[in-house]
């Protein structure tokens, strides 16, 4: 678009009924977009009229205007920098809108966070981040649908597999490289797609595609990334693998637009997530927002405070989105096509006879629907219905879910996955320690994981096998012992690090 705007004249657009911004150097009509806004209308209407690049910059990525309709793009801003610095909001406007921000930031540990070297498992990671994170941040990651139920489910349910070792077998050297979906890997795990990398860190998911191409694993790029797609595969270094996680749009020309970007920027993989059709209730998330005041342009009554960051972020995914859809999606692509969200043996074999190239067992992290079975206790129920199809090795299967330990990767490739996804860990570590802290999550479950493959008996991955594990208990959500008082009343829990 060739026309020119001045800010005197976009000045005159500042009222919740017409409302313009404008941000990195295009202007904007967002009247309709106000309630839909993640952080609630107030943040916008501080900006309204003005230049709001300052507000978006830290938070959203440039890919995510895309997403609004067409016709709110009125123009090119005024270049003359001088003019817009006039028109940055005041101040006292931007602290009057992002006060609820400052209020939320949990206090910090009073001797600040321990060494990283101090940090021995994922949980550790957690358990800093919880500290210095702020409010709304955390309620973001660590929100799970509903009552948390299948949250919580998805890490127990690793707990009701145990291990069956082999001995006597020459494990003197461990392999824990594979190969998926073409890519070699060091390990049998990717950094799956989550939103908003810089509620973690500045930088935001760039860190996280540093890390990975240092320790040589693949990292899924997220649709709703703080980072454009462009920045993430600017970082990304020579021969790294990326796969590119997709939310389908509305507007299929739009969701063919950012399809064919993806393949542009060289990612290897689309993964479609498919069980968001709308998004879970998210309370912890919701309980944040909006708690400013609301603007003089609003009464306090309009403001939604109800929706939280997940649900107002995906106002625009597609429900109507279902099986006639795949056949469309492979005419656009030419990368292998992976359905993320399957939970059932019915859809798996769906799935493979839509000749897909694979598929993640996965309920979304706990965040969809609560009281969903976890990703590993759906796993075998899976293989065994593409077993029934022989379809066993025809198509890759992903989990995730509730890992957290090195052998919880090795529970998840007896049932028969192909690798495992982690998410939420590498965003605590991230915002806990930067970089560095997520090669070190990765260098922990590198260590575990080769730790529990030398006492099962198993020198390479191929060694894995089912009968390895006794996952009897699996389906059986309540599981009842004696209780043993004696032992109890002994027992030192571990700590984790002091704070």
């Amino acid at each position: 678009m060739s026309k020119t705007i001045a800010f005197t004249e976009i000045a005159k657009h500042a009222t919740k009924d017409d409302c313009w911004v404008a941000i990195h150097g295009k202007v904007y009509d967002v009247t309709a977009f106000l309630e839909e806004h993640p952080g609630g209308a107030g943040v916008i209407m501080a900006y309204a009229g003005k230049d709001a690049t300052s507000g978006f910059q830290p938070i959203h990525n440039t890919d995510i205007l895309d997403l609004l309709p067409e016709n709110c793009l009125q123009g090119q801003a005024e270049p003359s920098a001088k003019e817009a610095s006039k028109h940055q909001p005041e101040k006292k406007d931007h602290e009057k809108a992002y006060k609820v921000m400052d209020q939320q930031q949990l206090p910090e540990a009073p001797y600040g966070k321990p060494p990283l070297d101090q940090m021995l498992n994922m949980m550790d990671f957690e358990a800093v981040a919880r500290q210095t994170m702020k409010k709304e941040g955390w309620g973001y990651y660590s929100s799970g649908g509903d009552d948390e139920i299948t949250l919580r489910e998805n890490h127990a349910a690793f707990q009701r597999i145990w291990l069956r070792p082999r001995i006597m077998v020459d494990v003197s050297e461990v392999n824990t490289s594979t190969t998926m979906l073409g890519t070699k890997t060091s390990l049998p795990l990717y950094i799956t797609a989550t939103a908003l990398g810089r509620l973690a860190d500045p930088e935001g998911e760039v860190v996280l595609t540093r890390a990975a191409a240092k320790e040589n694993i693949i990292q899924m790029c997220p649709t709703l990334a703080s980072n454009s797609l462009d920045e993430m595969v600017s970082a990304r270094s020579r021969d790294q693998t990326q796969w590119y996680q997709l939310y389908v749009n509305k507007n299929r020309h739009l969701t063919e637009k950012i399809v064919k970007r993806a393949e542009a920027g060289g990612m290897k993989a689309l993964f479609i997530t498919v069980d968001a059709p709308a998004l879970g209730r998210r309370e912890k998330d919701m309980r944040n927002k909006f708690a400013a005041t609301a603007p003089s342009e609003m009464k306090d009554g309009q403001v939604n405070r109800q929706q939280g960051t997940a649900r107002a972020i995906s106002t625009f995914i597609d429900p109507s989105l279902s099986w006639k859809d795949v056949e469309w999606f492979k005419k656009i692509t030419g990368m292998p096509i992976i359905l993320k969200g399957i939970q059932t043996g019915e859809d798996a074999i769906l799935a493979f006879k839509h000749g897909v190239a694979g598929i993640v067992v996965s309920n979304h992290g706990g965040r969809q629907l609560d009281t969903a079975r976890s990703g590993i206790e759906i796993l075998p129920e899976v293989m065994d219905a593409l077993k029934s199809v022989d379809a066993v090795g025809k198509i890759q299967v992903f989990v995730d879910g509730g890992i957290r330990r090195g052998s919880d990767i090795f529970k998840a490739l007896a049932l028969g996955a192909n690798g495992v996804g982690l998410g939420r860990p590498f965003l605590y570590a991230m915002a806990s320690y930067g970089q560095e802290g997520v090669e070190k999550a990765i260098q922990l479950l590198r260590e575990e994981l080769e730790m529990t493959m030398r006492l099962m008996g198993t020198p390479t991955l191929a060694d894995i096998k089912r009968e390895m594990v006794d996952a009897k208990c699996l389906d059986m959500h309540f599981v009842p012992s004696p209780k043993d008082h004696l032992f109890e009343a002994i027992y030192e829990p571990m700590r984790g690090p002091k704070l």
